[in-house]
């Protein structure tokens, strides 16, 4: 198994926005950042003009760990995968996986039950079915807008295969769900926290690590999370300014009122009024499945070779077959 300890001082939460329900620069003063949060003129989807929270970061900074992805060998754990064919459910990635995928015609090892491990990030096409993991790049920045005064839209925005879903109160980037090895051969491991490295270099959340303890024993999976978790933690904000917490309201209780989205107009400890806010599911991965408010455009950036938010434009699809 590979495991990267890399460095990280925790994001300082602060004042928010209450009145707004938005991101303040405060959210996310942190050493990660590479430069002070600020306030900018953005255009938003629906072409008005707005004020946004401007946020360039690059790799959290000291005790961040992420790992493991892929494991070496069969008698090797790994992370975690959300399997969608026969059996569906969340699993370690271990022997007794590989093994069931191999059953229903996907076969990710050799003889020697060595894993067949590739880089999405080489530029190479890899061959038959292979565990995903990419090299981390900790020179790789972010640049994200974030509406400061957020505002619903005229209809939710569904969110899609590894969609733009906002950004963690650490500086890392949230998308929704990552490629699905029915679709592409291969699997893009996740680690025991819900996040890996895009084929960019940079690393990212799949569901709300914050609250993947709750996600994970319901589905009675035996994983441990290294970062600090509650159900009701602030986790981040979504693109649309909107604050994502985890599965429980402030008193501890899971809401019974959500929306299609996972959200909905209640009490947070960050604010003295009622605001729109998302939550976590209980099942993994645990992200809200749409936005329901106005994003920015161009909202998310890299100056990444390669991979999601590119600026040269190359946004790697899934490998082939």
């Amino acid at each position: 198994m590979r495991r990267v300890t890399l460095a990280s001082a925790a994001l300082t939460l602060s004042t928010i926005a209450a009145q707004a329900g938005g991101a303040g620069a405060a959210d996310f003063a942190a050493a990660n950042a590479i430069t002070a949060p600020t306030l900018v003129a953005c255009t938003l989807s629906d072409g008005s003009e707005a004020e946004c929270l401007k946020l360039v970061t690059s790799f959290p900074a000291e005790a961040f760990r992420i790992g493991p992805f892929c494991p070496e060998t069969f008698d090797d754990t790994g992370g975690l995968w959300v399997w969608d064919g026969d059996n569906p459910g969340t699993y370690r990635l271990d022997g007794a996986f590989f093994r069931m995928l191999s059953e229903q015609g996907y076969t990710f090892y050799d003889a020697d039950g060595v894993i067949n491990i590739s880089d999405p990030g080489s530029g190479q096409r890899p061959e038959g079915n292979t565990c995903l993991e990419a090299m981390l790049d900790t020179d790789v920045e972010t640049t994200v807008l974030i509406p400061t005064e957020p505002r619903m839209a005229d209809a939710a925005t569904d969110l899609g295969t590894v969609a733009l879903v906002g950004i963690a109160l650490d500086g890392v980037p949230i998308f929704a769900d990552a490629p699905s090895v029915l679709e592409t051969g291969h699997l893009p491991a996740l680690d025991t926290c819900g996040g890996h490295v895009d084929p960019g270099g940079y690393y990212h959340w799949h569901a709300t690590a914050t609250d993947i303890e709750t996600a994970l024993a319901h589905e009675d999976v035996a994983a441990d999370c290294d970062h600090e978790t509650s159900p009701s933690d602030l986790f981040g904000y979504a693109y649309d300014g909107y604050a994502m917490y985890g599965s429980a309201d402030i008193d501890g209780t899971v809401p019974d009122n959500l929306d299609q989205c996972s959200g909905h107009v209640g009490m947070t400890a960050e604010s003295d009024t009622p605001v729109y806010h998302y939550h976590a599911s209980e099942t993994f991965p645990n992200l809200p499945t749409c936005l329901a408010g106005v994003t920015a455009r161009d909202n998310f950036v890299t100056n990444a070779a390669m991979g999601i938010g590119a600026q040269n434009g190359r946004r790697t699809p899934p490998p082939p077959q």
